[in-house]
């Protein structure tokens, strides 16, 4: 494979500086920017700026995409680190992972599950690294429902959410279920449940809702996080023997 040229590398290393400094005025002035504001601290005039970023919306999807995944690298390699047979500590470890991520990245978790910037559409490509946590959560339950774990006493699905979830399945690059007991799409609307109420819990506490209220913040993020994996129907399974291939 052929190195990228120089004038390449060159440009690869301006445009990420310039998300680098738009990352800083995030900070500083939300999701207001001003790409003549973040021109002139790269050290360009607003006319070459536009030759990396065409306009605002290009420089966000930028930062939202780099955002997500940032967040979801992080995420992962907490879960990463537990023992694969460990599910609630998995969790647990994912939750803390997307929750030591905002606490120290908050203006970037504010564009990406902050209010909506007004006046901006995300595009199709910032989809898939938006969903990179809810997929890591369905892999958890995917595991658990492998080994005979199942939720405690879900609502009965209705119908029309029952096919919409399956038609996602069955669209979706990831591995097809062994199983049938629970049902996948009983399994996936749960791990929508644990994201909606992970998000919920970090969203509360970088958007300052639980001051004056709880002040043992880790203690209590990790006690909402075992609500919902017994709520999940999590466990520790028996680890493999080191004879078990």
């Amino acid at each position: 494979m052929s190195m990228p040229s120089l004038r390449a590398r060159v440009r690869a290393e301006i445009a990420e500086e310039i998300r680098a400094i738009a990352k800083r005025h995030l900070a500083a002035d939300g999701a207001n920017l001003s790409l003549r504001a973040v021109a002139r601290d790269v050290g360009l005039v607003p006319s070459a700026l536009y030759r990396y970023f065409p306009n605002r919306d290009a420089l966000l999807t930028a930062l939202i995409t780099d955002a997500y995944a940032a967040l979801a690298a992080a995420a992962k390699a907490s879960e990463a680190a537990i023992p694969r047979h460990d599910l609630t500590a998995r969790l647990l470890a994912l939750g803390h992972g997307v929750r030591s991520w905002a606490l120290d990245h908050p203006a970037e978790y504010a564009l990406i599950y902050g209010s909506p910037v007004p006046s901006y559409e995300a595009p199709p490509e910032t989809t898939g690294p938006a969903s990179e946590v809810v997929m890591a959560l369905i892999g958890i339950l995917f595991d658990a429902a492998g080994h005979g774990l199942r939720p405690a006493a879900p609502r009965p699905l209705p119908a029309a959410i029952r096919a919409e979830l399956r038609r996602r399945l069955d669209q979706s690059p990831m591995p097809k279920p062994t199983w049938t007991e629970p049902a996948p799409e009983v399994v996936i609307a749960t791990a929508f449940t644990l994201w909606t109420q992970l998000f919920g819990l970090v969203s509360f506490e970088v958007f300052g809702r639980l001051d004056d209220l709880i002040e043992e913040r880790r203690e209590y993020f990790e006690y909402q996080m075992l609500v919902i994996a017994d709520f999940a129907g999590l466990a520790t399974v028996a680890a493999p023997s080191p004879g078990d291939g």
